[in-house]
This record gives C-alpha cells, sequence and structure tokens, in this order.
C-alpha cells in the first residue's frame, strides 16, 4: 500500500510517500501561479492508495479532487514527533506565516500560536532581504557577521523592513551586519511568540529556514538549548500528512 502526504505552501508543494512503513519518495516543486496543477504533475510521479492534503492550499485538492485534508499544525506535529520522538515544542517558519506548536507528552498539540498577517519574520522575508543585500539564499545565514546589536530593523511591515535595509545601506554599513539585524530581527519576534506558547523540551525547527545555520544558533542562544533540525525540515508537514493517511 501506498499512503501519500502533500503539502501545498505559498512557496512550494511538497509531496512524500510512503510504502507500508517506508518512505520512498520525496518531491518538491514551486508553487507557482497554478497550484492545482504543480500539485496533479507531483501525484501523477507516483499514485497512493490513500492522501491527505495539508498547507496554505489543500482546499484545493479537497474542492476539485476529493482529498481529505489535516492541518498545517496537527501534520507538522506528526512529522516532527515522528523523526524526533522527544519533541515538545515546534518553530515552523514558513513561506508566508510563522507557527509556535506546544505538544504535550503524548505529542498531541496542547497549543499553538500563528503569525500570519504579516510576512516579516517568515521566509519570504527573508527572501527579500537577501535580495536586498545581494546574497544567495541558500546560503544568508552563513554571512552574518557580528552580533548586529549596532543596527537595529524595527518594522513590522516587510515593505518598511526593506527601506531600513536601504537605508543602512546607504549609510555604509557592512551588508553582513545588516545581515545579522534581519536575523536577530527575525529571532526576536518568533521567540517571543514561543514564549507566549511556552517552551518546553525538545525544541524542533521546521520548514525551509531551518536549514538557515544562524537563526539557528540565534534561537539556541535566546532559548537556552539545543534546537533539533530533521536532514529535510522543509517535509515534516507533508511526511506527518502521509503518517496519518497511513493510520
Amino acid at each position: 500500500m501506498r499512503y501519500g502526504g502533500i503539502d501545498i505552501g505559498s512557496r512550494y508543494i511538497k509531496y512524500v510517500v510512503l510504502e507500508d512503513t517506508e518512505l520512498s519518495g520525496v518531491y518538491k516543486l514551486e508553487t507557482g501561479y497554478d497550484p492545482l496543477g504543480t500539485c496533479r504533475d507531483l501525484m501523477d510521479k507516483t499514485r497512493p492508495d490513500h492522501i491527505l492534503a495539508t498547507g496554505y492550499g489543500r482546499h484545493l485538492l479537497q474542492t476539485h479532487h476529493a482529498v481529505e485534508t489535516v492541518t498545517e499544525i496537527r501534520a507538522v506535529a506528526q512529522g516532527a514527533r515522528e523523526v524526533f520522538p522527544s519533541c515538545r515544542t515546534i518553530i515552523d517558519i514558513g513561506g508566508q506565516d510563522t507557527k509556535v506548536v506546544q505538544l504535550d507528552e503524548n505529542g498531541v498539540v496542547a497549543h499553538f500560536e500563528m503569525n500570519d498577517r504579516c510576512a516579516a519574520g517568515t521566509g519570504r522575508f527573508l527572501e527579500i532581504m537577501a535580495k536586498t543585500l545581494g546574497f544567495d539564499l541558500t546560503a544568508f545565514g552563513d554571512h552574518c557577521l557580528g552580533n548586529g546589536d549596532n543596527l537595529t530593523i524595527s518594522s513590522l511591515c516587510t515593505v518598511f523592513a526593506e527601506s531600513e535595509v536601504i537605508s543602512l545601506i546607504a549609510r555604509g554599513a557592512e551588508r553582513e551586519a545588516i545581515a545579522m539585524a534581519i536575523h536577530q530581527s527575525i529571532a526576536n519576534r518568533v521567540v517571543s511568540l514561543a514564549k507566549r506558547v511556552g517552551v518546553k523540551d525538545a525544541v524542533v525547527f521546521a520548514g525551509g529556514c531551518a536549514r538557515n545555520r544562524c537563526l539557528r544558533s540565534i534561537f539556541e542562544k535566546k532559548l537556552q538549548q539545543p534546537i533539533l533540525v530533521a536532514e529535510n525540515p522543509d517535509i515534516l508537514s507533508a511526511y506527518g500528512a502521509a503518517l496519518m493517511a497511513r493510520r
């Protein structure tokens, strides 16, 4: 039996396939202008016997293909707990939102908070800031310099934050120091969200931004504990959906 989980995000669609209990396929494509078409392309690669959809655009598959859905909160909790059985807190930074989820001792969602009203502090925010500073997004976290304490990115709006960065560049600030200030700004917002939820050991960092080593390091310092990151942190929601489809 094959089981599929598809995470329709604002920036990327991730598709995971299980062959009975084993992970047999991982696929990822940009969401683009036609997310439903992208989902069909992905699902054509391996047709599952049962599939669950999650993520920003999950209702597209529910409406057009009668695919059952599960919330991103439950899906990422399932995926993170499967990879890290000790997980009690999840920080999930996606393309357009940030989620912090607290699990009870049985892995059930106990509480969560989500920042989905503004792109500041999300993957899209990092993408815009990296482009503004002339860095490649995949290596953005490797170019931070200093602690960024003498520079401040204070705006809660992506557009205004970009203007702040441009002003700092015009004043002659080093772009590596600006990069650190940007990462500190994001971390401050996420940690504030996490403290409202309540942080319990162990903490898992999920989503594509979990590959950013600078963010991970800042989180570890601010939360004063190690941060766990999966080998493929951006597929945890899709993986969780596939696990739930199997069960």
